[in-house]
């Protein structure tokens, strides 16, 4: 039995892309890059549906917030005490 391909995501979004344009028909697409048209067509469905979100990341910032990293840092604080604490209550 063969085993599965693994395609990058920059192959998926050239494919796609390529899809979207139109130049083309999918069995065309398909035939180029060697892959069955449903791929095509589930690649390019994908990048449609995902459209909107590449230009919603834009206004949210990356990675968590201070106010997070605050609260987190605190609460290593509080866990590292309770560990020091009950170990010191084994000895």
């Amino acid at each position: 039995m063969a085993k599965r391909r693994k395609f990058t995501d920059q192959f998926k979004a050239k494919v796609a892309l390529e899809a979207l344009r139109g130049d083309k028909t999918i069995q065309e697409i398909a035939a180029r890059h060697q892959v069955h048209p449903n791929q095509v067509s589930t690649w390019k469905r994908q990048a449609v549906e995902g459209m909107a979100d590449v230009f919603s990341r834009g206004s949210k910032p990356e990675g968590p917030s201070e106010a997070e990293v605050k609260e987190l840092h605190a609460k290593i604080g509080r866990l590292a005490i309770e560990n020091d604490f009950l170990s010191a209550g084994l000895k």
